[in-house]
């Protein structure tokens, strides 16, 4: 749509290869004053965080967002739980497959769009050892392929 931009923060690199992505759902962040300042900084971490479907609320743990400098006595904890703006039909839906099918909440990215924090969410199985050999096998081929064709 024109009027929706969207600015990267970060983003799990580490999710893709650790976790078969099944779908992604994107979620708004409840946040106080300095978490934002610090976010439009980009001073933030999704490197060992999940989310959690808690008494049919949405949360984010264990994501840090760095403290702000300028805030001062006002700053926030840096690795505090998050809630996570949902529709209900979708906090339902997410819990039904986290609790039959054994998959997870992962962030996989934290952006701005039209000036909200949001994250985008993947409901995600962990891989086994030998998937991620497969992964790494075929990014080194798809590697190997590209060099070849950059030197003709």
């Amino acid at each position: 749509m024109p009027g929706q931009e969207e600015k990267n923060i970060c983003v799990n690199r580490k999710a893709r290869y650790e976790y078969i992505i099944e779908e992604s759902y994107e979620a708004g962040l409840v946040l106080s004053g300095s978490e934002v300042k610090s976010l439009r900084d980009g001073k933030a971490n999704l490197k060992d965080s999940y989310g959690r479907i808690l008494k049919g609320e949405a949360f984010l743990l264990n994501a840090y967002i760095n403290p702000y400098p300028a805030a001062n006595q006002f700053n926030h904890e840096p690795n505090r739980t998050r809630k996570l703006l949902l529709h209900k039909n979708e906090i339902r839906r997410l819990t039904g497959k986290v609790k039959e099918r054994g998959l997870t909440l992962i962030p996989l990215k934290l952006y701005f769009k039209d000036g909200k924090a949001k994250v985008e969410l993947a409901l995600a199985r962990g891989k086994k050892l030998y998937d991620k050999r497969e992964t790494l096998r075929r990014k080194v081929a798809q590697r190997e392929v590209e060099r070849s064709l950059k030197t003709r």
